[in-house]
């Protein structure tokens, strides 16, 4: 009986500890997870600075924002406009501002209607000129006009410059504002003032808006035994296209291939490595991605090497950019194509889509393209094995380009 009852206390008083114990636990759990929640949730500037125990680094530390503060203070005390200002827009516009003076034009702030637009862009379908622009050597350049597109009709070309958008002078402009003004409502015009590659002479030209939907492939065969795959962009549904494509290839009878990338401005970057995979053995690099510290990220083929012993030529011009030179630098430098055209444009940079409110975002560059080898695209653009530049004369309705490839074909 006296056992009994010590057991009896004993459970009493071990229950009891279990419950203290217990609600140790859950309001330790409670604070832990309120104080991290907190911590994720702390002002922007604390994270930048980082006060929370940390030294602020000394580049932050060396930053004055006086001037800012007293610029700010000064448009609030003395500022006369018809309207009161909007002091959203001030700080969207000290962002823009800041991201201006990186000299990078890839990197830039959408305020709530530039984010629009841009979520319009990338599903693949907007209404504008249909033309990809970008800049070169400081100056805002058309990359290339998409085929069937207003652009094209209108006569632009890649490699021409845009020097004036109406009246507004392009070298004032960020590239997303020249965007911007070159968009707008279907059955608009707008006027561009345009120098021709290789002309010195500006001309006027006049552009019809319309709705813009991105082409992706076109095949055709040739004599010899001679495919033709002209893939105008990398969209999110480039891969599915281009496995139709080859399975049109192997069905047709033909040995050789010709993978036209010409004014095909990029897209998607895990198009162009599921592409390379048609031709590359598993696990070989297509491209390496070299962000602001570390080794760089290697991506690498999934090996469905239906087109690795096709002989093939690669057409390209500077109208080839973004995923048009990773795909074709990783089969220059595996040796699986040859290059045929012109040098490309030049644009291997990684940007990558933040959001700053949930009305605005942030489109900053993170990284850059590397060829298998290493070697960067942005610098200098992939130049080709066999050059043939077009002439002044167009050619005289010739594709000169094309002739080469098949002439090579034909002959290796």
């Amino acid at each position: 009986m006296y056992f009994s009852a010590i057991m009896l206390s004993y459970m009493k008083n071990w229950k009891s500890s279990v419950l203290v114990l217990t609600a140790f636990l859950v309001v330790g759990v409670s604070f832990v997870g309120g104080a991290w929640v907190g911590y994720n949730s702390r002002p922007e500037v604390e994270r930048v600075l980082g006060v929370l125990g940390k030294t602020p680094p000394q580049e932050i530390s060396d930053a004055d924002f006086e001037p800012f503060w007293k610029a700010w203070r000064l448009v609030e005390e003395k500022h006369v406009g018809e309207e009161k200002f909007d002091r959203k827009k001030l700080v969207w516009g000290a962002i823009q501002g800041m991201v201006a003076s990186l000299g990078d034009p890839y990197t830039v702030f959408f305020p709530p209607q530039d984010k629009e637009d841009f979520k319009s862009e990338i599903k693949g379908e907007f209404s504008g000129i249909g033309a990809e622009i970008g800049v070169k050597k400081g100056v805002l350049t058309i990359i290339s006009p998409l085929k069937g597109s207003p652009a094209e009709r209108a006569g632009l070309k890649s490699g021409d410059r845009i020097l004036k958008i109406g009246n507004d002078f392009t070298n004032d402009l960020s590239l997303d504002e020249a965007v911007h003004k070159i968009r707008g409502e279907r059955g608009t015009k707008i006027e561009l003032t345009i120098q021709h590659k290789n002309e010195d002479k500006a001309v006027k030209i006049e552009v019809m808006r319309d709705v813009i939907r991105v082409p992706v492939i076109e095949t055709e065969q040739k004599p010899g035994k001679i495919f033709i795959i002209k893939l105008h962009s990398f969209s999110e549904s480039s891969g599915d296209e281009f496995a139709l494509a080859v399975r049109e290839f192997l069905r047709s009878g033909s040995s050789k291939l010709v993978l036209d990338l010409r004014n095909n401005p990029g897209g998607f970057f895990s198009s162009a490595v599921d592409i390379a995979s048609w031709f590359l053995p598993e696990g070989e690099v297509v491209a390496k991605e070299q962000s602001r510290s570390g080794d760089p990220e290697l991506f690498r083929s999934s090996g469905k090497r239906a087109l690795e012993n096709i002989p093939t030529v690669i057409l390209i011009n500077s109208g080839s950019a973004s995923a048009s030179e990773i795909l074709a630098g990783a089969l220059q430098e595996h040796k699986k194509a040859i290059l045929v055209g012109e040098k490309t444009f030049g644009k291997g940079s990684v940007q990558q889509l933040e959001e700053v409110t949930p009305d605005t975002a942030l489109k900053i560059t993170i990284a850059r393209w590397l060829t298998p080898s290493g070697k960067s695209i942005s610098k200098e653009g992939l130049p080709p094995d066999i050059e043939v530049k077009i002439p002044e004369d167009g050619g005289n309705g010739k594709d000169i380009q094309l002739e080469k490839a098949l002439e090579y074909l034909n002959t290796h």
